[in-house]
């Protein structure tokens, strides 16, 4: 086999592996994952303290 032939093999059984993780990099907080007494902030998409008034 020629070093083309490898090279391109190699990225053709590695493109699913990479498209998949991919998927795991953007991980964004979601009101579900708050933890107890705090509260989604959408505008900055973290967990924040909940006030009371």
């Amino acid at each position: 086999m020629t070093l083309k032939t490898l090279f391109v093999t190699a990225i053709l059984a590695l493109a699913p592996a990479l498209a998949s993780a991919e998927c795991q990099w953007k991980h964004e907080t979601t009101a579900s994952q708050c933890a107890e007494g705090q509260v989604f902030d959408a505008q900055t998409g973290t967990c924040v303290a909940q006030t009371t008034s």
